[in-house]
Protein backbone atom coordinates (compact mmCIF):
# COMPACT_ATOMS: atom_id res chain seq x y z
CA UNK A 1 0.00 0.00 0.00
CA UNK A 2 3.43 2.44 1.16
CA UNK A 3 4.66 1.90 -2.66
CA UNK A 4 1.36 2.41 -4.15
CA UNK A 5 0.74 5.44 -2.13
CA UNK A 6 4.60 6.74 -3.06
CA UNK A 7 3.81 6.10 -6.88
CA UNK A 8 0.44 7.66 -6.87
CA UNK A 9 1.61 10.95 -5.40
CA UNK A 10 4.60 10.72 -7.88
CA UNK A 11 2.17 10.85 -10.86
CA UNK A 12 0.17 13.57 -9.67
CA UNK A 13 3.29 16.18 -8.98
CA UNK A 14 4.19 15.13 -12.87
CA UNK A 15 0.67 16.26 -13.48
CA UNK A 16 0.53 19.42 -12.12
CA UNK A 17 4.45 20.44 -12.62
CA UNK A 18 3.27 19.49 -16.61
CA UNK A 19 0.27 21.70 -16.56
CA UNK A 20 1.73 24.77 -14.69
CA UNK A 21 3.06 27.44 -17.34
CA UNK A 22 4.91 30.10 -16.07
CA UNK A 23 3.28 33.57 -16.15
CA UNK A 24 6.10 34.95 -18.41
CA UNK A 25 5.53 32.31 -21.11
CA UNK A 26 1.86 33.62 -21.39
CA UNK A 27 2.47 37.11 -21.73
CA UNK A 28 4.96 36.77 -24.35
CA UNK A 29 2.36 35.97 -26.29
CA UNK A 30 1.01 38.65 -28.27
CA UNK A 31 -2.96 39.59 -28.56
CA UNK A 32 -4.69 42.17 -30.65
CA UNK A 33 -6.12 44.96 -28.31
CA UNK A 34 -8.64 47.45 -29.19
CA UNK A 35 -7.02 49.79 -30.92
CA UNK A 36 -5.69 50.82 -34.47
CA UNK A 37 -2.03 51.36 -36.67
CA UNK A 38 -2.74 54.17 -39.28
CA UNK A 39 0.75 53.83 -41.29
CA UNK A 40 1.75 56.15 -43.49
CA UNK A 41 4.54 55.49 -45.65
CA UNK A 42 6.54 58.02 -48.11
CA UNK A 43 7.96 56.69 -50.86
CA UNK A 44 9.12 57.33 -54.79
CA UNK A 45 9.51 55.38 -57.53
CA UNK A 46 13.01 57.45 -58.43
CA UNK A 47 14.58 56.26 -55.01
CA UNK A 48 16.87 53.21 -55.20
CA UNK A 49 16.26 52.37 -51.19
CA UNK A 50 11.78 52.86 -51.42
CA UNK A 51 11.68 49.13 -52.77
CA UNK A 52 12.41 47.29 -49.64
CA UNK A 53 9.81 49.84 -47.83
CA UNK A 54 7.40 49.51 -50.47
CA UNK A 55 7.36 45.54 -50.23
CA UNK A 56 7.42 45.75 -45.88
CA UNK A 57 4.06 47.36 -45.86
CA UNK A 58 2.92 44.85 -48.72
CA UNK A 59 3.88 42.27 -45.78
CA UNK A 60 1.23 43.55 -43.74
CA UNK A 61 -1.51 42.64 -45.58
CA UNK A 62 -3.40 40.60 -43.11
CA UNK A 63 -1.15 40.39 -40.58
CA UNK A 64 -2.90 42.01 -37.93
CA UNK A 65 -6.85 43.56 -37.68
CA UNK A 66 -6.94 47.35 -37.68
CA UNK A 67 -3.64 47.93 -39.45
CA UNK A 68 -4.68 50.95 -42.09
CA UNK A 69 -1.71 51.25 -44.57
CA UNK A 70 -1.11 54.54 -46.52
CA UNK A 71 1.54 54.67 -49.23
CA UNK A 72 1.92 58.48 -50.53
CA UNK A 73 4.28 59.04 -53.58
CA UNK A 74 6.43 62.15 -52.98
CA UNK A 75 6.77 64.52 -55.86
CA UNK A 76 10.26 65.83 -55.08
CA UNK A 77 12.05 62.96 -56.78
CA UNK A 78 10.63 63.45 -59.91
CA UNK A 79 13.28 66.24 -61.45
CA UNK A 80 16.01 63.59 -61.36
CA UNK A 81 15.14 61.74 -64.27
CA UNK A 82 12.26 59.65 -63.56
CA UNK A 83 8.09 60.78 -63.24
CA UNK A 84 6.58 58.66 -60.70
CA UNK A 85 2.97 58.18 -62.21
CA UNK A 86 1.63 58.04 -58.61
CA UNK A 87 3.33 60.72 -57.37
CA UNK A 88 1.46 64.12 -56.54
CA UNK A 89 2.72 67.77 -54.46
CA UNK A 90 0.26 67.50 -51.51
CA UNK A 91 1.87 64.29 -50.59
CA UNK A 92 5.25 65.94 -50.23
CA UNK A 93 3.37 69.16 -48.41
CA UNK A 94 2.08 66.34 -46.19
CA UNK A 95 5.42 64.86 -45.58
CA UNK A 96 6.70 68.47 -44.76
CA UNK A 97 3.88 68.78 -42.15
CA UNK A 98 5.17 65.91 -40.44
CA UNK A 99 8.62 67.44 -40.35
CA UNK A 100 7.65 70.20 -38.93
CA UNK A 101 6.02 68.09 -36.31
CA UNK A 102 8.95 66.01 -35.51
CA UNK A 103 10.68 68.71 -34.90
CA UNK A 104 13.34 67.42 -38.62
CA UNK A 105 15.80 68.97 -40.36
CA UNK A 106 14.83 67.19 -43.49
CA UNK A 107 12.41 65.19 -45.01
CA UNK A 108 13.56 61.80 -46.41
CA UNK A 109 12.50 58.44 -48.40
CA UNK A 110 11.68 56.08 -47.66
CA UNK A 111 10.06 57.11 -43.78
CA UNK A 112 7.30 56.31 -41.74
CA UNK A 113 4.79 57.52 -39.67
CA UNK A 114 2.43 55.27 -37.45
CA UNK A 115 -0.66 56.99 -35.87
CA UNK A 116 1.21 60.28 -36.57
CA UNK A 117 2.88 60.02 -33.53
CA UNK A 118 6.15 58.11 -34.18
CA UNK A 119 8.61 58.45 -37.10
CA UNK A 120 11.40 56.25 -38.78
CA UNK A 121 13.20 54.74 -41.65
CA UNK A 122 10.96 52.90 -43.97
CA UNK A 123 12.44 49.88 -44.54
CA UNK A 124 13.01 49.60 -40.71
CA UNK A 125 10.19 46.24 -41.00
CA UNK A 126 10.84 44.50 -37.14
CA UNK A 127 10.46 48.13 -35.62
CA UNK A 128 7.38 48.82 -38.11
CA UNK A 129 5.88 45.70 -37.10
CA UNK A 130 6.70 46.23 -33.48
CA UNK A 131 5.71 49.50 -33.14
CA UNK A 132 2.12 48.40 -34.97
CA UNK A 133 1.80 45.54 -32.19
CA UNK A 134 2.18 48.52 -29.34
CA UNK A 135 0.07 50.76 -30.92
CA UNK A 136 -3.16 48.71 -31.27
CA UNK A 137 -3.10 48.15 -27.51
CA UNK A 138 -4.07 51.12 -26.98
CA UNK A 139 -7.77 51.99 -26.44
CA UNK A 140 -8.97 54.91 -28.95
CA UNK A 141 -10.51 58.25 -27.10
CA UNK A 142 -13.22 58.39 -29.71
CA UNK A 143 -14.62 56.15 -32.76
CA UNK A 144 -14.52 56.85 -36.63
CA UNK A 145 -17.55 54.98 -38.52
CA UNK A 146 -17.85 54.77 -42.31
CA UNK A 147 -20.51 53.66 -44.99
CA UNK A 148 -19.27 53.42 -48.70
CA UNK A 149 -21.95 53.26 -51.24
CA UNK A 150 -21.76 51.75 -54.85
CA UNK A 151 -19.65 53.99 -57.42
CA UNK A 152 -21.71 55.97 -59.60
CA UNK A 153 -20.21 58.06 -62.34
CA UNK A 154 -16.75 57.83 -61.15
CA UNK A 155 -17.88 59.42 -57.67
CA UNK A 156 -17.78 57.33 -54.80
CA UNK A 157 -19.82 58.56 -52.10
CA UNK A 158 -18.67 57.99 -48.29
CA UNK A 159 -21.11 58.71 -45.41
CA UNK A 160 -19.05 59.60 -41.83
CA UNK A 161 -20.12 59.84 -38.53
CA UNK A 162 -16.97 61.02 -36.37
CA UNK A 163 -16.43 63.55 -33.28
CA UNK A 164 -17.40 67.14 -34.45
CA UNK A 165 -14.55 68.84 -32.39
CA UNK A 166 -13.18 71.45 -34.72
CA UNK A 167 -9.64 70.38 -34.01
CA UNK A 168 -10.06 66.86 -35.46
CA UNK A 169 -9.23 67.36 -39.56
CA UNK A 170 -11.04 64.05 -41.35
CA UNK A 171 -9.31 62.59 -43.70
CA UNK A 172 -10.33 60.58 -46.45
CA UNK A 173 -8.39 58.40 -48.72
CA UNK A 174 -9.13 55.76 -51.90
CA UNK A 175 -6.04 53.73 -51.80
CA UNK A 176 -5.53 51.47 -54.42
CA UNK A 177 -4.79 47.56 -53.36
CA UNK A 178 -1.98 46.98 -55.64
CA UNK A 179 0.52 47.94 -58.78
CA UNK A 180 3.65 47.43 -60.48
CA UNK A 181 5.30 49.44 -62.81
CA UNK A 182 8.56 49.40 -65.12
CA UNK A 183 10.51 52.05 -64.00
CA UNK A 184 12.42 53.64 -67.30
CA UNK A 185 15.23 56.39 -66.11
CA UNK A 186 16.15 57.18 -62.77
CA UNK A 187 17.79 55.01 -59.44
CA UNK A 188 15.18 52.48 -60.38
CA UNK A 189 16.24 52.51 -63.93
CA UNK A 190 15.43 48.81 -65.51
CA UNK A 191 12.80 47.31 -62.24
CA UNK A 192 9.63 46.43 -62.48
CA UNK A 193 8.22 47.70 -58.94
CA UNK A 194 5.75 46.48 -56.21
CA UNK A 195 3.49 49.15 -54.91
CA UNK A 196 0.58 48.51 -52.12
CA UNK A 197 -1.66 51.04 -50.33
CA UNK A 198 -0.84 53.49 -53.34
CA UNK A 199 -2.92 56.53 -52.06
CA UNK A 200 -5.02 57.84 -55.43
CA UNK A 201 -7.09 60.29 -53.69
CA UNK A 202 -6.66 62.32 -50.44
CA UNK A 203 -8.77 64.73 -48.74
CA UNK A 204 -8.74 66.83 -45.82
CA UNK A 205 -12.17 67.96 -44.80
CA UNK A 206 -13.78 69.62 -41.59
CA UNK A 207 -17.03 67.71 -40.32
CA UNK A 208 -17.86 70.21 -37.59
CA UNK A 209 -21.43 68.58 -37.60
CA UNK A 210 -19.90 64.90 -36.92
CA UNK A 211 -22.01 63.59 -39.81
CA UNK A 212 -22.03 63.99 -43.12
CA UNK A 213 -21.46 62.60 -46.73
CA UNK A 214 -18.46 63.15 -48.91
CA UNK A 215 -17.36 62.62 -52.70
CA UNK A 216 -14.18 60.09 -53.27
CA UNK A 217 -13.54 60.32 -57.18
CA UNK A 218 -12.41 56.71 -59.16
CA UNK A 219 -9.21 57.31 -61.46
CA UNK A 220 -10.73 56.39 -64.60
CA UNK A 221 -8.26 53.23 -65.02
CA UNK A 222 -9.63 51.41 -61.81
CA UNK A 223 -11.80 49.15 -60.49
CA UNK A 224 -13.55 49.45 -56.99
CA UNK A 225 -12.61 45.53 -56.16
CA UNK A 226 -8.81 46.68 -56.28
CA UNK A 227 -9.72 50.05 -53.98
CA UNK A 228 -9.74 50.65 -50.52
CA UNK A 229 -11.52 54.01 -48.58
CA UNK A 230 -9.46 54.16 -45.37
CA UNK A 231 -10.94 57.14 -43.21
CA UNK A 232 -9.09 58.85 -39.81
CA UNK A 233 -9.67 61.74 -37.53
CA UNK A 234 -6.38 63.81 -36.86
CA UNK A 235 -5.47 66.55 -34.26
CA UNK A 236 -4.84 69.54 -35.87
CA UNK A 237 -2.50 70.99 -33.15
CA UNK A 238 0.20 68.00 -33.15
CA UNK A 239 -0.57 65.22 -36.16
CA UNK A 240 -1.76 62.87 -33.83
CA UNK A 241 -4.56 60.41 -35.51
CA UNK A 242 -7.26 59.35 -33.03
CA UNK A 243 -9.65 56.98 -34.61
CA UNK A 244 -9.08 55.27 -38.16
CA UNK A 245 -11.37 52.94 -39.92
CA UNK A 246 -11.89 51.38 -43.38
CA UNK A 247 -13.97 49.66 -46.06
CA UNK A 248 -13.87 48.04 -49.23
CA UNK A 249 -15.93 49.84 -52.09
CA UNK A 250 -19.41 47.69 -53.40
Amino acid sequence: MQIFKSVFNLLISIFLFSSFIPPHEVTNKFYSGPGFAVVELFTSEGCSSCPPADEAVGRLEGWEKNVFVLSFHVDYWNNLGWKDIFSNPAYSSRQKEYGTFFHLSNIYTPQIVINGKVEFVGSEESRLRKTIQESILETPSTEIHIKVLKETNRKIPVTVASDGNKDFRLNLALVQNYASDFVQRGENKGKTLSHFFIVREFKILSNPKGSDTFFLNMPTELRASNCTVIAFLQDSNNGHIIAATGSSIP
